[in-house]
């Protein structure tokens, strides 16, 4: 499945920066404040480019309130290495103090309540949704503070191209595609595709996740338990839905070999009418290339069958986690950083140094008022109990073949059915990598 970090890799690709893995140590010098003598508290960040940019800042408006603390920039690879590190590092007591790091799955993966400090007593703690709770917490356990907004991966569309066309935002797949077809008629391409960045097919399926938990809310743990599959119902709908997409021509002539940043381009312009992508990616393109295009855009939910059903899919932020090893004037000096990355201030610094592409997971929180609207769009299904978290952060297994299997269906080189099949199988492969009981 499509992991945070391969779609950032590409978003920080398409925005010109070089990805970078930061950590961020701060040490209280003795006798200043009264934090104790040669506390630590170390961040360290991991994949998307533009957080450099924000705890860095974070960093230097946190030590102008706390001047017995220093924060220094200490780099760390990314990817498996990254992950690899981090687990070794937790397990060995080698960690730093303070450590940035995905939320979810690959959470779980870190062995939490043995290796991560509780932070359910801490006074911002009630201040976050339960959303991003669930995935940063255990049965015994909350171990999180969220850093940055939440994302959606749905359908971007242009408004101006429905508004000229009289369409209105699709509540169901029939909607969808009746306005493709109206769409296509006026010489637009109604939906884009662009596999020339292969990972992006994959936004059909993992976009849908949503409404396949509105229909069946344990089918998560049934899929992580080996009791519910891509080929049966209702999760095959997600499938069905590229390879239909597909057969009635919805897709840009190129969709083979445009990329990611052709497809936002189109979408723009106003050549493409819809895209389905991440928020975050379309807007940190735009952001760089047309800023003046991203009012023109906003975004609704992949359409379940029954409009009932249709529920977006949000990306939860990344989470500031203090490992167990962090102890004494230093857990002091950690907890501190943390509370300061989420209170007002923190958040205005935040909202300077980042583009908001959702809504913000903790209440202290908002996004500026010359956001793009678009992020009003998400928080509308947020607010109205109609978004649900994306699988990866429900469920460890994320076969690592989806991106070329939805590429041979949304080419029509596979069938729904038979796509759905090779990725059980591919599902099958990791969860026996992983040893999950039940394979």
């Amino acid at each position: 499945m499509l992991s945070r970090s391969s779609a950032l890799r590409t978003s920080a690709a398409l925005t010109a920066s070089a990805l970078v893995a930061v950590s961020l140590a701060a040490c209280s010098s003795a006798g200043n404040g009264g934090d104790g003598a040669n506390a630590e508290v170390t961040v360290s960040v991991y994949n998307e480019a533009a957080v450099v940019k924000t705890v860095t800042a974070l960093a230097e408006a946190f030590q102008k309130e706390n001047p017995g603390i220093t924060v220094t920039v200490d780099p760390r690879p990314t990817g498996t290495e990254g992950d690899n590190l981090v687990k070794t590092q937790l397990s060995t007591g080698e960690m730093d103090s303070v450590l940035l790091y995905n939320s979810g799955s690959l959470f779980q993966a870190l062995n939490p309540d043995q290796t991560l400090t509780d932070l359910s007593g801490e006074s911002w703690a009630a201040d976050v949704s339960d959303g991003f709770k669930a995935v940063v917490s255990t049965d015994a356990g909350f171990y999180g503070a969220p850093l940055g907004t939440s994302y959606a991966g749905a359908v971007v569309y242009n408004k101006k191209v429905f508004a000229d066309l009289g369409i209105e935002v699709p509540k169901d797949w029939a909607s969808f595609t009746a306005a493709a077809a109206k769409i296509k008629a006026a010489g637009i391409t109604p939906v884009e595709q662009t596999y020339g960045d292969s990972w992006t097919s994959q936004l059909f399926v993992l976009g849908d996740f949503g409404n396949i938990l509105a229909q069946d809310p344990q089918w998560a743990e049934e899929y992580t338990a080996n009791k519910a599959k891509y080929a049966d119902q209702p999760a095959l709908t997600s499938f069905q839905h590229l390879q239909d997409a597909f057969d009635a021509g919805m897709f840009n002539q190129d969709f083979a070999s445009a990329t990611a940043a052709d497809g936002i381009a189109a979408l723009g312009s106003g050549k493409a009418a819809m895209y389905p992508m991440l928020t975050q990616v379309v807007l940190g393109q735009l952001a760089q290339d047309a800023p003046d295009q991203i009012a023109d855009l906003g975004v609704f939910p992949f359409p379940a069958d029954a409009a009932a059903d249709t529920t977006l899919t949000v990306w939860q932020p990344s989470a500031l986690y203090i490992p167990k090893t962090t102890e004494g004037a230093q857990l002091d000096a950690a907890k501190k950083f943390i509370a300061f990355a989420n209170s007002s201030a923190g958040c205005d610094i935040q909202n300077a140094n980042g583009n908001a592409a959702g809504p913000y997971v903790i209440d202290t929180c908002k996004v500026p008022t010359d956001a793009a609207p678009l992020v009003s769009d998400i928080a509308s299904y947020v607010d109205a109990g109609k978004s649900a978290s994306a699988l990866e952060f429900l469920s460890p297994i994320k076969g690592p073949n989806l991106e070329n299997i939805s590429v041979e269906v949304g080419s029509g080189i596979r069938s729904a059915a038979d796509g759905a099949a090779a990725y059980d199988e591919d599902v099958k492969k990791q969860a026996q990598q992983l040893g999950i009981e039940g394979w």
